[in-house]
């Protein structure tokens, strides 16, 4: 939601009072309630003060529900219309097509919501069959990057391959690992793993295989270092397992990377395969090869899936719509 902030900041709507929250906080997890009950407190001192027109609940899987629970509850009992916004890319796992006390809970606070946002036609399609009455109030509003602030350089000489995400098992990383040395006897290309996680288990499996020369580990970036990371990118690759819809890609799609991901979560609305990017099953390691080592030969190839990628993120995926998108929405909830 910082991304949203910033483009209301900057258009300054005089029609928009929104203020965010967090009911997490960024500390111990045992301290997440007292969050919680400080964000309920605020919501109250809001709705008696009569500057509360609607509550946006982004929610994921496991706390984030168990929290949201209860300030949903909250909301209902202060009048206050509210949106879920949901996220997280293994709710399908979470949230069971079952008659436990939970799922029915769960279920009563997506039907009472004033409106539910997801991010892809698959996961209205997953919300609508396990609370069918939401089906009145749902919308698909796909996350959104801003245009990059750097102007794309590409790697050089050596294709530069990029990885942004969680390291670990649900992002595919031990299978990239796998496809990079596959690759090991083809010259031109060098890659970038970057993010928390797994790390040292990858970086030990990378350096076991003989990648220590070729496979960057830089570990955790911050916004300046991704960006940099992009600019000087090629190709960014997320062979996941299981995604809502990564802004990652989404970030490489609006520098104009070339695209090579797996078609999970709502990534088949934005990565069409052969047009703005590749698409390949997950834990394919002779398939993510083989499309890695086309983009890396085929510099044609890279630059028409970028162009299709980006002008897609210019029309559909750019913080503007994003945001005008989610002001109705929030206009509509509140009556």
């Amino acid at each position: 939601m910082a991304s949203l902030k910033k483009e209301l900041d900057r258009q300054q709507r005089t029609d928009i009072d929104a203020r965010f929250l967090v009911s997490r906080g960024s500390g111990h997890v045992a301290l997440s309630s007292f969050y919680m009950i400080g964000f309920c407190l605020r919501m109250l001192a809001a709705r008696v003060a009569g500057r509360a027109d609607v509550v946006h609940i982004n929610i994921s899987s496991y706390g984030s529900t168990y929290r949201k629970l209860v300030i949903a509850a909250c909301a209902r009992l202060l009048g206050i219309p509210y949106i879920l916004h949901l996220h997280g890319s293994e709710y399908r796992l979470f949230w069971k097509n079952d008659a436990s006390f939970l799922s029915r809970r769960i279920r009563a606070m997506f039907e009472r919501a004033a409106r539910v946002v997801v991010l892809g036609r698959t996961w209205q399609d997953f919300v609508t069959g396990q609370a069918p009455d939401t089906a009145d109030h749902i919308s698909i509003v796909p996350n959104a990057t801003e245009i990059p602030s750097l102007p794309h350089v590409g790697g050089g000489e050596a294709v530069h391959i990029l990885f942004l995400g969680r390291v670990g098992e649900r992002k595919g990383v031990p299978q990239l690992i796998d496809a990079l040395h596959d690759m090991q006897d083809h010259p031109g290309w060098r890659a970038t793993i970057a993010g928390d996680g797994d790390v040292e288990v990858l970086v030990s499996k990378s350096t076991a295989l003989g990648l220590g020369d070729r496979v960057a580990f830089p570990g955790w970036v911050g916004p300046a270092a991704v960006a940099s990371l992009i600019a000087s990118a090629d190709i960014l690759v997320l062979p996941s397992f299981a995604e809502n819809l990564p802004v990652s890609v989404i970030e490489g799609m609006a520098a104009g990377l070339a695209v090579v991901a797996t078609p999970v979560g709502a990534v088949e609305d934005i990565i069409r395969d052969g047009e703005t990017g590749l698409l390949v099953p997950p834990g394919d390691v002779p398939a993510l090869t083989e499309a890695l080592m086309r983009l890396v030969n085929d510099p044609e190839l890279r630059a028409r899936l970028g162009s299709a990628a980006q002008a897609m993120h210019r029309e559909y995926l750019e913080l503007a719509p994003f945001a005008e998108a989610i002001c109705n929405i929030w206009k509509a909830a509140a009556g």
